[in-house]
C-alpha cells in the first residue's frame, strides 16, 4: 500500500485546522481530523487554541500508524486485498474509528468475499454516509469500480 499518497488522500478529506475546534459532531478536534484524547496536551486547552503545523504532522504520523493497525486487526486479510480497497478501509477507519466500524459486520463480510459491489451498497446503507455524504459518495464510488 502507497502510504504517502493514502495520506494525500485523508488529508484532502480531512483538511487541516490549525487550532482546536468542534467538529460535526461536537468533538474537540485539530490538524488532520485529530480527535483530542485526555492524554493530549490540547484536552484542557479552549477552542481557538493554536496549534503548530509540526504537532499537527506529528499527530497525523501517529493516528495514520494506528488507522492501519487497526484495518488490519479489522480484517485480518487487510495486506491481501487490493490497494484501492486498502485506501478506501483506511479512510473510513481514520473518519470513524475502530468502535464505529467494527460495527459494519456486513460491510466486514463482503470485503472478505472480495464482493466490491456489495461492499459499496453496505456503505450507502449506513448512518455515516449521511454524516460526510461528499467523503463517503466518493468511497463509496471507488468501491464499485474495484476490480473493473
Amino acid at each position: 500500500m502507497n502510504i504517502d499518497i493514502l495520506r494525500e488522500e485523508i488529508a484532502s478529506d480531512e483538511g487541516c485546522v490549525l487550532n482546536l475546534y468542534n467538529d460535526h459532531l461536537n468533538y474537540k478536534t485539530f490538524g488532520i481530523g485529530h480527535l483530542v484524547k485526555k492524554s493530549d496536551p490540547e484536552y484542557n486547552m479552549p477552542l481557538g487554541t493554536p496549534v503548530s503545523r509540526k504537532r499537527v504532522n506529528t499527530v497525523f504520523a501517529e493516528d495514520m500508524n494506528m488507522c492501519v493497525a487497526d484495518c488490519k486487526r479489522w480484517t485480518s486479510d487487510f495486506d491481501n486485498l487490493p490497494e484501492e480497497v486498502q485506501h478506501i478501509l483506511c479512510n473510513m477507519m481514520f473518519n470513524m474509528g475502530y468502535t464505529r466500524l467494527s460495527k459494519f459486520s456486513k460491510l466486514k463480510a463482503s470485503i472478505e468475499k472480495g464482493n466490491w459491489k456489495t461492499a459499496s451498497k453496505e456503505m450507502k446503507a449506513s448512518k455515516w454516509y449521511t454524516q460526510v455524504t461528499n467523503r463517503a459518495d466518493r468511497l463509496v464510488k471507488r468501491m464499485e469500480s474495484v476490480g473493473e
